[in-house]
């Protein structure tokens, strides 16, 4: 006999623990949605838990593989109505009541494999293929949570997924590196003239980071049009999670583009002000 309030709960944990911005924005939603999202955001930070493990690529490849594929089994196990622990057992549920269609998960498990033998991408597009399975979708698993008034608000979720992922390359280059894998598109790279193996901040690091930033952002302004297509709370968690992601791009710029000798963090004290002020004032204030 599983224990759903158990689950949820762990899921809450993990969501506080490692995903800050996901917590202090679903902290503008209902309880019930609220859980829906810790739970979504849990199974994609067990999963990635696992494919970024130290040496999980570098040294313990196959062992990384065998626990993916053991990880992606129970999850399906879930599914079908015999979950191996509480908190796969929360996620299955989440998952049924809200309609998310399971093909996303398919797509997100997908990606996670392509971490234990890719080491690089060649241009955008090709990270952008990445990004499809391991963001984008994430856009697409939180849509039914968030009840949607427009199916147009589909492309612009898709986007904040590939915003938030962007981001979290940008401002983890030094610790991607560690695990064998640059995120940046080799031919950026080469266009700048930058090797993040150097580990150095130089002119051409700087005006690559800077590239990179601008398109972030034309990526957080699409996602931002989707806003309105939400109902009231859901907008407010949407805004005040785009609003704080995107402050992470201000702290790398802040740091001359230092993604090599520490990490760009929002501090707590900030994201729970955010929160706060856009459930005053709205998520309009995220322009």
């Amino acid at each position: 006999m599983t224990d759903l309030a158990a689950g949820y709960a762990t899921c809450a944990r993990l969501t506080r623990a490692h995903g800050t911005t996901y917590y202090w924005g679903a902290a503008l939603l209902p309880a019930r949605a609220r859980r829906h999202v810790h739970a979504v955001y849990a199974l994609c930070r067990l999963a990635d838990d696992i494919v970024d493990a130290e040496g999980a690529t570098t040294r313990e490849a196959e062992a990384t593989g065998v626990a993916l594929a053991r990880f992606r089994a129970g999850f399906a196990a879930a599914l079908a109505g015999d979950p191996p622990d509480d908190t796969l057992a929360a996620i299955a549920a989440t998952v049924h009541e809200t309609g998310i269609e399971t093909e996303c998960f398919e797509r997100f498990f997908d990606a996670m494999a392509m971490d234990l033998t890719v080491a690089g991408y060649a241009d955008y597009p090709a990270l952008c293929g990445y990004m499809e399975g391991s963001a984008a979708v994430i856009g697409e698993m939180m849509l039914p949570v968030l009840e949607p008034l427009d199916a147009a608000a589909k492309e612009p979720a898709r986007a904040l997924g590939f915003a938030f992922q962007l981001t979290n390359f940008l401002r983890d280059v030094g610790e991607d590196l560690d695990r064998g894998r640059v995120y940046l598109p080799s031919d950026d790279l080469a266009r700048f003239g930058a090797d993040p193996w150097r580990r150095r901040v130089d002119q051409p690091w700087r005006e690559l980071m800077a590239f990179e930033i601008a398109r972030n952002r034309e990526l957080y302004a699409f996602a931002a049009t989707g806003l309105g297509m939400l109902p009231p709370a859901s907008a407010r968690c949407v805004g005040a999670a785009l609003r704080l992601y995107s402050q992470i791009l201000e702290r790398i710029e802040a740091r001359d583009y230092d993604v090599f000798s520490g990490r760009s963090r929002v501090p707590t004290w900030r994201k729970a002000v955010t929160a706060a002020s856009i459930w005053v004032a709205g998520p309009r204030q995220v322009a």
